[in-house]
């Protein structure tokens, strides 16, 4: 990525993107898709994401369009692409967590996070903050609770 300084106007756009994610409403859906949703499958997948009777279906596509509008305004040049990278890796990491499957995904959807993996292939700053997100994903993958068969739900030890 070429080095640029940022612009007091590009610092307003991330300081706005912060200010959004912080809305009551919008940090349940973060909550929930970035740590409770981890589906398996194509299947598992689009039980949520194609099914606007699932109660989650509105945090999906909160959560996957404001990440996707806010790599269309890197793209775009509304935003610096140093800067957003430097303060933002939940994208990359919403992307490194659906990767195995996200050729399903995109054979029904093709357009699923192609803004956010457009940021990852143009700039290489994106590229370093995608790989680290992969092992993030992985960490955390490899820390959840046992997956209940019957209805695909995560299963957690009681409180004591």
């Amino acid at each position: 990525m070429e080095r640029m300084l940022a612009t007091p106007a590009d610092a307003e756009i991330v300081l706005k993107l912060y200010e959004l994610r912080t809305e009551p409403e919008m940090r349940e859906a973060r909550a929930w898709v970035t740590g409770e949703f981890w589906p398996e499958t194509v299947e598992e997948f689009f039980a949520v994401a194609a099914n606007p009777k699932d109660p989650h279906n509105a945090f999906y596509r909160q959560v996957i369009s404001y990440w996707e509008m806010a790599a269309a305004m890197v793209l775009h040049g509304a935003v610096s692409a140093e800067l957003f990278v430097d303060c933002n890796a939940e994208g990359f990491f919403l992307l490194a967590k659906f990767a195995p499957i996200l050729d399903g995904i995109r054979e029904k959807n093709p357009g699923f996070l192609m803004k956010t993996s457009e940021l990852i292939t143009r700039f290489s700053a994106a590229a370093q903050r995608y790989e680290a997100a992969v092992k993030n994903v992985a960490a955390r993958r490899s820390s959840l609770p046992n997956k209940l068969e019957s209805h695909g739900q995560y299963s957690y030890p009681a409180l004591p």
